[in-house]
């Protein structure tokens, strides 16, 4: 039961909660209502029960969400492990016709492979039906990026400007938003929002003892959004996923392709929420600029 650690999470936590991992009753997806969770994701039992999801869906319009697991055209069900039998661009046209909040929609054979999102299943899932379709992302923050720009690649340019945001970074502000899109409209290559270094940088050994001090006179702390063209942004990707070099944003795959991205000074208060400690801190900054 996670009813107990959404509880916390919300405790500290104004913004919008979506919770999935074993929901398969009307007392699971209470619970996690009653804790303040705004949406509730089912898996298996939506799949699996088509008459449970209708009842569950009119109890609760608009708040229920289903992910839809697939294998090619297959949708699995618990786990992955079991086969359903059932059709999921049909599937999807079916819930259609239900107040859902929209589907969840995993290439199974894709999934943490680096393979991106299977495009011709998830689009035939988006024209079938008129929920809002997410694909999902990958393991690491690489592989999830990738997916989403060989999504957009079914409806942008190579050469349309696109930006990647840290979903954990919620208090990013508008005017910042605005500056990054003016400074780097006309730029070659693109960039991201940034803040200068200001606490003392040490550089430590293996057994975490001071080796260095680091001069900061030129370190930035990167933040997001970062914003490059969609072609080239992909193709550094994939160029740093197939030599097997690790980036951990956007900005280190342009690097690697030889391209130096601009820095644009943002504020502090975007911070990326890590620690539990964070989510009173967020909560706070959210709170200063009238956005909770």
């Amino acid at each position: 039961d996670q009813t107990a650690l959404v509880a916390r999470v919300l405790d500290t936590w104004a913004g919008d909660v979506q919770v999935g991992g074993g929901l398969r009753d009307d007392g699971a997806i209470e619970r996690v209502f009653a804790a303040g969770a705004s949406r509730a994701v089912v898996g298996t039992r939506a799949v699996e029960d088509c008459t449970w999801l209708a009842s569950a869906a009119s109890r609760w319009p608009g708040r229920i969400m289903v992910a839809l697991d697939a294998r090619g055209r297959e949708v699995l069900a618990r786990g992955w492990t079991a086969g359903t039998g059932t059709d999921v661009v049909t599937l999807a046209a079916e819930l259609s016709e239900l107040p859902l909040a929209g589907l969840l929609v995993t290439a199974v054979a894709n999934e943490g492979r680096l393979a991106g999102p299977d495009l011709e299943t998830t689009s035939a899932v988006a024209a079938a039906c008129s929920l809002s379709v997410t694909a999902s992302g990958g393991i690491e923050r690489a592989e999830s990026v990738l997916n989403a720009l060989d999504m957009l690649r079914e409806h942008a340019v190579e050469d349309d400007w696109v930006l990647v945001h840290d979903a954990a970074r919620p208090c990013v502000r508008t005017e910042d938003l605005n500056h990054l899109v003016t400074a780097l409209r006309d730029d070659a290559v693109g960039g991201l929002l940034a803040i200068p270094v200001r606490d003392t940088m040490k550089q430590a050994d293996a057994e975490q003892r001071c080796n260095a001090t680091v001069d900061r006179s030129r370190l930035w702390h990167a933040l997001t959004p970062q914003m490059f063209r969609l072609g080239a942004l992909r193709d550094a990707l994939r160029s740093a996923a197939a030599r097997g070099v690790v980036v951990t944003d956007d900005a280190s795959a342009m690097e690697q392709a030889g391209l130096r991205p601009r820095l644009i000074e943002g504020h502090a208060d975007n911070l990326k929420i890590t620690r539990p400690e964070d989510l009173a801190l967020a909560e706070f900054y959210l709170r200063q600029q009238g956005r909770l």
